[in-house]
């Protein structure tokens, strides 16, 4: 499978199944896979499941960590 491949299935994820392999993941919050991989091996990042030794993200819980980790402004 191309990485091409893994953005279209990503871009279609909400319509179908709402768990991401890594490289999907990565696409849907804006980060490289290698990215993701690493952060997960550094216990940060979004939440993941292991299914039958397949690691995958579900959708929501890469929004949550997403609204959680963005910017909040500054106190006037």
């Amino acid at each position: 499978m191309t990485g091409e491949d893994d953005i279209r299935r990503a871009e279609r994820a909400k319509a179908g199944s709402p768990f991401l392999n890594t490289d999907q993941a990565a696409h849907y919050i804006g980060l490289t896979g290698r990215t993701l991989a690493n952060m997960r091996w550094r216990g940060e990042g979004p939440p993941f499941r292991k299914h039958g030794g397949r690691i995958l993200y579900h959708i929501d819980d890469l929004e949550t960590w997403s609204a959680r980790s963005a910017p909040r402004p500054r106190d006037a």
